[in-house]
């Protein structure tokens, strides 16, 4: 489906995984039902819509045509998704003649019965007027997607002056059934028509090519849209506003992007690298784009990260960034990444059911590291795939959870960490054993035999042997159909009389499930590497590499792409040399993690010293958080190289952390660098800055603060902005700060300045302005995902809203004391 806009939490990473309780099975009946394929009785040929919107009502108004034939059995009657409907008419068409069908409406299935028994070989089409009532559909959602009513009506009325009116639609996983009548499930496939009558003054989006427009007396416009290649219909998609559309192109096909018209200066930048990406993946897959165009398009108060919609993706709001956000660089372009390899996997070859949800999704999540890899170099390719083995680790009941389940509660749980993120290092650990060569091959095979069709993960396997020559069973058994990840415990030996190295690579993993690993061990001795090949198959496995001298190091996992957690029992001069000679992004990572946590040692403090001028910034950037700046040794000897970081390195980010370090020294020398730094094109470094000169003279800050504030601010210069008003005690500023956060999307950036934004509450005296902090910050709690509400919400309460209430009722303050703890129980 999409990428998910996920609220992460640093978790300790537990060296002990337990498998599923299977208490939880008996306590849910619902994990005993089988979710497999479903059945097919009667299948979709094509569908044609014809659709206007009743703004006041938040209605849509439709004909569905909709062109079916039985699967294979001869059948005499239909079930069709209809969720929430009004329906006016069901009758059969045969030319012009409308014959009435007797059908039965439960409010979320249309039982009709035909006009007669009919055979596969003959399609029969219905006529069926419908009215849609979306907002009156009580429909629950999951983390992925946070609602499934299908269709949106977005400030409709126009009552909010600060957010325009759209209207759009999110069908998966079956919710598209809510606007239009269908059989809604993943292994159905059809072609496609869709008019929209809409408000002149709007453009619309829709799947395959806009065939007319047809300006009405009414003031509307409708606008018809033609898919000729079939797609399933949970990935039909309609979209209405007042869109900017900026025009691009690959290979003569329209490759568009529907921003709102404040960022049409700035769409390039956010999804300027489109026609590169599908030029890319076209190569290393050897298939070409298949479809007609391929067009983005954001929404406001979307109910997810992202959605594939056949060439036509829709995307949550954040990615509007404006030109201060993005010289820090696109924080989104991975989502551009996910959702355009989804043309190939997911809409054009489909899961033939939610269980097999992977053969969509993790392929989407791989693509973001094979871009990253391809675009940026392999730096950044090793900081995709870690982040995503952080993600799947990140929560506990990932590792008893198999990656294709057909036990589940509901079919939105498949939309976790471990299709995602576990399903993407799945996938580059294969890549990785097989080759890039045979990898691709036996993607393309995949592609062209189940192109405009549905599979199963067992038709990839096959796709592989087939390539391969191999038989893959144990790979898939293990990580397809089995769960859990290894946990590795690695000891190292040296026998200097015999001069041979042993190395013992332990599975503590408590799951009574030992992993198959193919494994890259190098040796380095006199400054050369030697990899050895080598196979992991027990609890324990013990290997010997001779020697002439002792190795410098021993890098187990020399590629570093297996999924694992591990504790690796090397020296720290076997580390420095890692960072200095092995060369991944995660061999460098990994050094500098343990040096962090040695910094009383010379040789540790060398090396975290290297490492800030490390070629990543990434690693420049999380060696600078790591430095201990309580240490006086530490501080002295990193404050030139903050200094040099601060006012010349090429990474915005990079001179932002550096230039926030070097504040806290306070050292009335920095002043004129910050100032200058104040007045950067990045919000991060004009934020660091400005807090950092409010060390040295609050009231320039001020000042300075005052000045910005006639201006949009976001990200760390809002922060820092918002922390001198309050600390200067100016009220009047309050409601710019309200403002600034109110119109953050919901993001993890949002919820990172949170706890900053809860803190300013603290500092308020004024009660008006504190019961509109207050509304602004339960308006955020009442926005998290229905999913994580439960969860988040109890955190941000515990946490944040009654500290800050029992803080004012120590205070005296018990107005306010009173108002932010109503609302806690709310």
């Amino acid at each position: 489906m999409k990428q998910m806009l996920i609220f992460l939490f640093c978790l300790p990473l537990i060296l002990s995984v337990k498998s599923q309780d299977n208490s939880t099975v008996s306590k849910n009946p619902s994990l005993l039902i089988y979710r497999g394929m479903y059945p097919h009785i009667n299948d979709l040929v094509h569908t044609k819509l014809d659709v206007r919107f009743d703004y006041s009502k938040s209605y849509l108004y439709g004909i569905a045509r909709i062109t079916l034939k039985p699967h294979f059995y001869p059948t005499d009657s239909l079930t069709l998704d209809a969720k929430g409907m009004d329906i006016k008419e069901i009758s059969l068409l045969k030319g012009n003649q409308h014959i009435p069908l007797k059908y039965i409406n439960d409010g979320t299935t249309l039982r009709i019965h035909l006009d007669k028994t009919y055979r596969y070989t003959e399609n029969y089409t219905l006529y069926i007027d419908y009215t849609s009532k979306p907002n009156e559909l009580k429909a629950l959602g999951s983390a992925a997607i946070t609602d499934a009513k299908g269709l949106y009506f977005i400030n409709p009325l126009g009552a909010d002056k600060n957010k325009p009116t759209q209207v759009w639609t999110q069908g998966e996983t079956e919710s598209n059934s809510a606007w239009f009548p269908t059989i809604d499930k993943p292994d159905q496939k059809c072609t496609e028509e869709i008019s929209m009558t809409i408000p002149a003054k709007y453009v619309s989006l829709s799947n395959g090519k806009l065939v007319s427009q047809v300006k009405n007396s009414d003031g509307t416009r409708t606008d018809s849209w033609k898919m000729d290649q079939p797609n399933a219909p949970y990935l039909f998609f309609m979209g209405v506003g007042d869109y900017a559309i900026v025009h691009d192109s690959y290979k003569g096909k329209d490759v568009n992007y529907y921003v709102e018209k404040e960022y049409a200066p700035v769409a390039r930048r956010i999804f300027g690298n489109t026609p590169e990406m599908i030029g890319f993946y076209s190569q290393v897959l050897g298939f070409e784009y298949p479809w007609v165009k391929y067009s983005q398009m954001t929404a406001r108060d979307y109910v997810s990260g992202a959605m594939e919609n056949t060439t036509a993706t829709l995307h949550t709001d954040a990615l509007q960034q404006d030109a201060r956000e993005l010289t820090d660089g696109n924080k989104y372009e991975e989502y551009v990444a996910h959702e355009l390899f989804h043309q190939w996997f997911g809409d054009l070859a489909t899961t033939e059911s939610w269980s097999n949800l992977t053969l969509n999704e993790s392929f989407a999540d791989f693509s973001e590291t094979l871009w990253a890899e391809h675009k940026y170099g392999k730096d950044a390719g090793g900081s995709a795939n870690y982040k995503g083995i952080q993600k799947y680790l990140a929560d506990p009941a990932n590792p008893g959870k198999n990656l294709v389940r057909f036990y589940y509660v509901d079919r939105e749980d498949m939309f976790d960490m471990v299709t995602y993120a576990k399903g993407g290092r799945i996938l580059n650990m294969l890549r990785n054993y097989v080759g890039d060569s045979a990898f691709f091959r036996s993607l393309n095979l995949y592609l062209n035999t189940f192109k405009f069709k549905n599979a199963e993960a067992h038709n990839l396997r096959q796709a592989f042997e087939q390539v391969t020559g191999q038989d893959l069973n144990w790979y898939w058994n293990q990580w397809y159909f089995g769960s859990g990840h290894p946990i590795f415990e690695i000891n190292y030996n040296y026998d200097e009389t015999k001069k041979t190295a042993l190395v013992v690579v332990n599975q503590v993993q408590n799951t009574g499930k030992i992993f198959r690993i193919p494994l890259a061990i190098d040796v380095y001795e006199n400054g050369q590497k030697k990899r050895h090949s080598v196979w992991l198959n027990n609890e324990r496995d013990s290997f010997y590499f001779p020697y002439s001298k002792k190795p410098d190091l021993i890098n187990v996992d020399g590629d570093k792409i297996v999924l694992c957690q591990k504790k690796d029992n090397k020296t720290l001069e076997n580390f420095i040399y890692q960072y200095k000679h092995a060369g991944l992004y995660l061999d460098r990572r990994e050094a500098i993690e343990y040096c962090s946590e040695h910094q009383d040692n010379e040789l540790s403090q060398a090396l975290l010293k290297q490492a800030m001028k490390d070629p990543f910034f990434e690693l420049r950037n999380l060696t600078m958080n790591s430095i201990e700046m309580d240490s006086p040794v530490m501080k002295t000897m990193v404050e030139p190289v903050l200094l040099n970081l601060a006012t010349n390195d090429p990474d915005r980010t990079v001179q932002a952390t550096a230039i926030g370090w070097l504040g806290t020294y306070k050292k009335p020398a920095y002043k004129d660098l910050f100032v200058e730094k104040t007045s950067d094109s990045s919000y991060s470094v004009a934020g660091n800055a400005l807090t950092a000169l409010s060390y040295l003279d609050e009231e320039q800050a001020t000042q300075l603060a005052n000045v910005f504030s006639k201006y949009p601010a976001k990200g760390d210069l809002l922060v820092a902005m918002s922390s001198i008003f309050v600390k200067a005690g100016d009220v009047s500023k309050f409601d710019f700060i309200i403002e600034g956060f109110d119109k953050m999307p919901m993001s993890q950036e949002k919820f990172d300045e949170f706890p900053e934004f809860a803190a300013m509450l603290l500092k308020i005296q004024d009660t008006e302005q504190f019961i509109k902090g207050v509304d602004a910050l339960v308006r955020f709690r009442d926005a998290i995902p229905v999913a994580q509400k439960e969860e988040l919400s109890k955190l941000l309460n515990d946490n944040f809203l009654k500290p800050i209430g029992q803080h004012k009722q120590a205070a005296g303050m018990k107005e306010q004391a009173d108002y932010i703890l109503s609302k806690v129980k709310e």
